[in-house]
C-alpha cells in the first residue's frame, strides 16, 4: 500500500471529510460509523500517519506518560506488526483481538473471526474488572442449579417416578429454559456472527449442537405425536435437554477460566506504568519546592530527587552526588554514582543523596515510556499460534452441517414414512454426535495436566502457545547479570602488593569502605566480617563520582577505586597492572587500595556464576540451540564470561531496544528464538521472542513479559520445559485423533448411511452416550502426562 500517496489525499482533503482509520475508501462529509469494521469515521487530518499499516489506529489516553510517542525510537516489528499510536481523540480506547491482531475497533466486542472477546490495545493503570467476565460468572452460577437438577431427572428420573414421563419432560424444558435462553445466549450469538462474518469456528459448532439438542427436545416435548411410535420410550419421545444445559454451563466455565488467565496479559504493561512516580517535586524561579502531578512537569524544568525517591522523568543532574539504583531498567546489580552533568533516567532509585536536575524527556518521551511502547507492540506483533483444533475447524463445521442437511433431505425424499420426522432426528444425531466437547476438551485438558506438572517442577507456562512452541527453539538469547549469574556482587579475591599482607590489604579496604553503601563496598566489608576481622572506623571519608572514595583509618590516607583515582592520587600501580588485566579479563571489578601514596594490593568483586548455568548450556548446546548472550555489561566482561561457558554468540553494551532487534535479526533469519532474561530491559525483548523465559528471581515486569517462568531462576529448567512441550504436543494430537475417530464413525452410523444394510439407525440418545464417551477418552489420556 503507498502510505505516501494515502497520506496526500488525506491532506488535500476537505476540513469536513471524515474517514476511516481502517479503510481509507470509506469518507464522508458528516460524523458516523464505518459500514465496513464498525469504527467512529475521524477527520480527514486524524488518519493515521505514514509507515503504518492499514489496519492501524490510533489510541488515546488519559495521562501522557502512558502513550509512547511511535516517533520517537520505533523499535523494530515484524511485517503487518500493529502498533500502538497517537490517539484519534481524546479518551478512545481501540479493542483488539489476542489472536487476530489485525482486528482492531474503538468499542469492545467479539472478534468476527474467532469470536474471542476484544481486549483493550494497551491497558490503563486501574481497570476495572471484566465486565464480561463478571456477565459468565453470574450467568454460570444462577443457572447451574438448573443444570444439576435436569441432569439428575434425566438420570434417575424414571426410577423415582416423581411425575409422569410426559409431565417429567415438561419440568426438564422449564429448567432448561433459563440455561439455554439465558445463560447460553451468548454463545448462540457467536455462533450466529461466525455465520453471518462467513468465518465458522468452534462457535458454530457449539450453538448447532446445544441448539439442535435444545428445539428437538422442545419439540419432542410440545407436540410429541409428530414422532414414530418407535421413538417412544417408557411414555415419552425421549428428550435431550441435560445435554444442552451440560454443554453450556461446562462451555461458561471454561470462558471464566480462559478470560481470567487472558487478564494476566496486560500485567506487563501494568507493572511498567506503575514504575514511575506519581508526582515530581519542582523548584520554581524562586527557589520554592512543590510537589506537582508528573504530567505537569515540563522539559527544562529543575526537580528535587530526595535519598529513597524515584527519578520523576529522563534529565541531568545539576546539583549534588548520589548513587542511583538503574537496575529496574537496565537490569545491572550495582547502582551509579552520580555527579553534575550526569543523565538519569526517570523511575530509577535515587538510593543516598540528595541530587537537583533538569527535565530533558518527559511523557511518552522518556526511556520508561519507550520501553512500554516497546513491550505493547512485541506483545500485538507476536503471530498466535493457532491451535490444531482451529485448523481444521472451519472445515469441520462446514463438513458437519452439510452432512446434517444432507440427512435431512436424502430421508425425506427416500425414507420410509413418515420421512421428514426420521431426516429430522437424524440430523439433529448428526449434530449431537459431532458436538464439539471432546474437540473443544482435547487441547485445553492436556495444556491443564502440563502447566500443574510444570508447576510442580519449578517451570510455569503462562499460555498454550507457549508449550506449543517451546518445542520449535532453535536459538536461545540469554540475559548475563540474574540469569547466567546469581545477581549479586560477591567478593572474589586479593592480591597483595610486595610486602603487605592479605589480611592488612582487606581490613583497611573494609574499614574504609563501611562509610559506603555501594554493594561492590558492602561485598567487601561482608568478606572481612566473615574472616572474623576487627574495622577500624574511618576518622573521614569522602566519595569521589565513579572512581572510588577516599579516607583517613588509623591516621592513615586510604584510597580505594579504579586506576582513575589512583592516578589522582599519584599511585604507581603498574607492579600488579598484569593481574588486574587477568582479574578484568575474567569478568571481574577490580579495586586499588593505597595508604600514603603507596600501592598496598587489588580487591576483586564479581558477579557469580550459578552453579547450574554450564549443566544448563551443555544440554541446551546438545540440542542442537544456538546460544547468544546480550547484556549491558561492557564488552571485555561479556566476552570473559561467554569464553568460560562456551557461548557461541556474545553481545555486550546493549540496551532494552538492542535486545529487541536481536530477537527480530535472529527471526527473520528463520529461526524460532527464546529469550532468556530477569530484568525490566528484558522485557521488550521477552515479549517479542517466540518464547520469552524469565527467572523466578526477577522482576515481576519481566515475568509478566514472558511466556515461561522458571520459578528458581535455574536455566535446567529450559530443558524440562521442552521436554514437556514435546509429551503435551504429543498428546494434544493424540486427543484430536480420539476426537476426530469418535465423530468419523459415529456421524456415519447417526446419518442413516448404514440403515439399508444393517438397518441400523443411531437415536440421539445414543449419540449423546458416544459423544460422553469421547469426553471422556480425551480427559483420561490427557490425565497420563501427570505420570510422565
Amino acid at each position: 500500500m503507498n502510505h505516501e500517496h494515502e497520506m496526500k489525499s488525506d491532506a488535500a482533503a476537505p476540513a469536513e471529510m471524515y474517514v476511516c482509520p481502517m479503510h481509507s475508501q470509506i469518507r464522508q462529509a458528516q460524523p458516523g460509523k464505518c459500514p465496513l469494521c464498525g469504527m467512529t469515521l475521524v477527520l480527514a487530518g486524524a488518519t493515521p500517519a505514514a509507515g503504518h499499516d492499514a489496519h492501524e489506529h490510533r489510541q488515546g489516553h488519559h495521562h501522557e506518560h502512558k502513550q509512547p510517542e511511535a516517533a520517537t525510537k520505533p523499535a523494530p516489528a515484524s511485517s503487518g506488526s500493529a502498533e500502538p499510536a497517537a490517539p484519534s481523540s481524546p479518551g478512545q480506547t481501540i479493542y483488539t483481538c489476542p489472536m487476530h491482531p489485525e482486528i482492531r475497533q474503538d468499542h469492545p466486542g467479539n472478534c468476527p473471526k474467532c469470536g474471542m472477546t476484544l481486549e483493550p490495545l494497551l491497558p490503563e493503570l486501574e481497570e476495572e474488572e471484566n465486565p464480561e467476565l463478571l456477565d459468565f460468572q453470574r450467568r454460570f452460577w444462577w443457572t447451574l442449579p438448573f443444570t444439576v437438577v435436569v441432569t439428575l431427572l434425566a438420570m434417575v428420573g424414571h426410577r423415582l417416578q416423581l411425575f409422569e414421563m410426559a409431565t417429567q419432560s415438561w419440568v426438564e424444558m422449564i429448567l432448561t429454559l433459563p440455561v439455554a435462553l439465558w445463560a447460553g445466549w451468548p454463545f448462540f450469538d457467536r455462533g450466529l456472527q461466525s455465520v453471518v462474518n462467513r468465518s465458522p469456528n468452534m462457535w458454530t459448532l457449539i450453538g448447532l449442537g446445544t441448539g439442535a439438542a435444545f428445539v428437538y427436545s422442545v419439540v419432542a416435548t410440545v407436540a410429541p405425536q409428530v414422532f414414530p411410535a418407535s421413538f417412544q420410550a417408557m411414555g415419552r419421545v425421549a428428550v435431550y435437554f441435560e445435554a444442552a444445559a451440560v454443554i453450556i454451563s461446562l462451555t461458561l466455565l471454561g470462558q471464566i477460566l480462559e478470560l481470567k488467565a487472558r487478564s494476566q496479559t496486560s500485567a506487563a504493561i501494568k507493572s511498567l506504568l506503575g514504575l514511575a512516580p506519581k508526582t515530581a517535586r519542582r523548584i520554581d524561579e524562586h527557589g520554592a519546592e512543590s510537589d506537582v502531578p508528573l504530567t505537569h512537569v515540563h522539559v527544562g524544568d529543575l526537580l528535587r530527587v530526595r535519598p529513597g525517591e524515584k527519578v520523576p522523568v529522563d534529565g541531568v543532574v545539576i546539583e549534588g552526588r548520589s548513587a542511583v539504583d538503574e537496575a529496574m531498567l537496565t537490569g545491572e546489580p550495582v547502582p551509579v554514582v552520580k555527579g553534575p552533568g550526569d543523565k538519569v533516567i526517570g523511575a530509577t532509585l535515587n538510593t543516598n543523596g540528595a541530587l537537583v536536575m533538569r527535565s530533558e524527556r518527559v511523557g511518552s518521551a522518556t526511556m520508561l515510556a519507550q520501553i512500554v511502547q516497546m513491550v505493547a507492540q512485541a506483545q500485538r506483533s507476536r503471530a498466535p499460534m493457532q491451535r490444531m483444533a482451529d485448523q481444521v475447524a472451519g472445515y469441520f463445521v462446514v463438513a458437519v452441517v452439510g452432512i446434517a442437511l444432507l440427512t435431512l433431505v436424502v430421508w425425506g425424499l427416500f425414507g420410509p414414512e413418515p420421512s421428514w420426522v426420521y431426516g429430522l432426528v437424524n440430523a439433529v444425531a448428526v449434530l449431537i454426535i459431532a458436538c464439539p466437547c471432546a474437540l473443544g476438551l482435547a487441547t485445553p485438558m492436556s495444556i491443564m495436566v502440563a502447566t500443574g506438572r510444570g508447576a510442580t517442577s519449578g517451570v510455569l507456562f503462562r499460555d498454550a502457545a507457549a508449550i506449543e512452541n517451546l518445542r520449535k527453539i532453535d536459538a536461545l538469547i540469554i540475559d548475563k547479570t540474574g540469569t547466567l549469574t546469581e545477581g549479586r556482587p560477591a567478593f572474589d579475591r586479593l592480591i597483595a602488593a610486595p610486602g603487605v599482607q592479605e589480611t592488612e590489604l582487606l581490613r583497611l579496604a573494609a574499614s574504609l569502605d563501611q562509610g559506603s553503601e555501594h554493594p561492590l563496598a558492602e561485598a567487601i566489608v561482608k568478606e572481612a566480617r566473615t574472616r572474623g576481622l576487627v574495622l577500624s572506623k574511618p576518622e573521614s571519608f569522602e566519595s569521589g563520582t565513579g572512581i572510588g572514595v577516599r579516607g583517613v583509618v588509623e591516621g592513615r590516607q586510604l584510597a580505594l577505586g579504579n586506576t582513575a583515582l589512583m592516578a589522582q592520587c599519584g599511585v604507581d600501580v603498574k607492579v600488579l597492572l598484569p593481574a588486574a588485566e587477568a582479574l578484568r579479563a575474567e569478568g571481574a571489578s577490580v579495586m586499588h587500595l593505597a595508604a600514603d601514596g603507596k600501592l598496598m594490593g587489588l580487591l576483586a568483586v564479581s558477579d557469580p556464576i550459578k552453579s547450574s548455568t554450564p549443566e544448563a548450556l551443555t544440554a541446551l548446546r546438545e540440542a542442537g540451540i544456538l546460544i547468544v548472550m546480550a547484556t549491558g555489561d561492557g564488552l571485555t566482561t561479556a566476552k570473559a564470561v561467554g569464553a568460560r561457558l562456551g557461548i557461541d554468540v556474545v553481545h555486550g553494551e546493549v540496551k532494552p531496544a538492542d535486545k529487541l532487534a536481536l530477537v527480530q535479526s535472529l527471526q527473520d533469519q528463520g529461526r524460532v528464538v527464546a529469550m532468556a532474561g530477569d530484568g525490566i530491559n528484558d522485557a521488550p525483548a521477552l515479549a517479542k521472542a517466540d518464547v520469552g523465559v524469565a527467572m523466578g528471581t526477577g522482576t515481576d515486569v519481566a515475568m509478566n513479559s514472558a511466556q515461561v517462568t522458571l520459578v528458581k531462576g535455574d536455566l535446567r529448567g529450559i530443558s524440562t520445559a521442552r521436554a514437556l512441550s514435546e509429551a503435551t504436543v504429543g498428546n494434544m494430537k493424540q486427543n484430536l485423533m480420539f476426537a476426530f475417530v469418535y465423530n468419523a464413525l459415529g456421524i456415519p452410523i447417526a446419518s442413516g448411511l448404514l440403515y439399508p444394510f444393517t438397518g441400523w439407525l443411531l437415536s440421539p440418545m445414543i449419540a449423546a452416550l458416544a459423544m460422553s464417551l469421547s469426553s471422556a477418552s480425551v480427559i483420561t489420556n490427557a490425565l497420563r502426562l501427570r505420570r510422565g
